[in-house]
């Protein structure tokens, strides 16, 4: 299953139409401190992991300027800046912090105007690749909110525009006024809610960013309910969790997040699990 590179192993998709990603990513939220809010524990694994996912073939990395806040992008930014050409990084905006595990939705237009330019200046970018609504803000119109993203794209700032946490109806009002690339929902093996919204995304060549596509964990702990179906395909939970969403829908893409460089280098080797019709099967049944 190892290569130099075996993230490469999950394909690609392209998103938008003109930019193509590894689909097996790297999401930046377990950079942070407890609660996502507050320095690493480690800053130098948070830097040893950043460059070892793009070692391994990495080249979509998600992250938001609320995580920490504002201590994944700068991260990301020590570790990898001057970046690869190929690194894609996709960053949000719409989610404040009042304090740890904490997370209040703001779309106010001047708001998220703000945070992209901050967020270029803490990436150290010209342009962002795939600026996502981090959630859609009930107090504000959507249109407002969508409007100042393609304000932003007209001008330069961010190429593509994503949505995070979003029904198939609120996709289909956005996708009325705006180009829509990724939509990022809560998704994993014990949690298949966002079906719909999968299916829709598959049918219209949007990119799926499941997150927390491990369940925190639940789903790959050694006596869990993928334990067994692991130890007959030599493999672990977490690599059978993933699997089973690469082999879900082409237009998936997990970002699997650790703070370890070893449990990267778990996860991405998950890339090369060629899973059949009956062990997925069998995986959505255990779970």
């Amino acid at each position: 299953m190892g290569t130099n590179q075996p993230a490469e192993a999950a394909g690609t998709f392209t998103l938008g139409g003109d930019l193509p990603v590894v689909r097996l990513g790297f999401g930046t939220m377990q950079l942070t401190g407890p609660g996502i809010w507050g320095d690493p524990k480690d800053p130098e694994e948070a830097v040893r992991v950043l460059r070892r996912a793009v070692d391994l073939g990495v080249n979509l990395i998600d992250t938001a300027d609320s995580y920490g806040p504002v201590v994944a992008e700068p991260l990301i930014r020590k570790a990898l800046h001057p970046y690869p050409d190929d690194l894609v990084i996709a960053t949000k905006a719409g989610l404040t912090r009042q304090g740890p595990d904490r997370w209040l939705p703001v779309g106010r237009p001047e708001y998220l105007r703000q945070q992209a330019e901050m967020s270029l200046r803490h990436l150290g970018l010209e342009r962002i690749d795939l600026f996502q609504l981090h959630r859609i803000d009930p107090q504000v119109p959507l249109e407002e909110q969508l409007g100042e993203l393609r304000l932003l794209q007209q001008e330069g700032k961010i190429r593509h525009i994503g949505l995070s946490e979003v029904s198939v109806e609120d996709l289909r009002r956005a996708t009325e006024s705006t180009s829509i690339v990724s939509v990022q929902n809560l998704f994993n093996l014990a949690d298949r809610k966002s079906e719909p919204l999968l299916e829709y995304a598959t049918d219209h060549g949007i990119g799926f960013i499941p997150w927390f596509p491990l369940a925190t964990g639940k789903l790959s702990r050694p006596d869990g309910p993928l334990d067994g179906l692991a130890r007959r395909l030599g493999a672990t939970p977490s690599q059978l969790a993933l699997a089973w969403l690469l082999k879900r829908s082409p237009a998936v893409l997990p970002i699997p997040g650790t703070s370890s460089v070893a449990h990267l280098e778990e996860n991405l080797e998950a890339a090369g699990l060629d899973l059949s019709d009956a062990d997925a099967d069998a995986l959505a049944q255990a779970a």
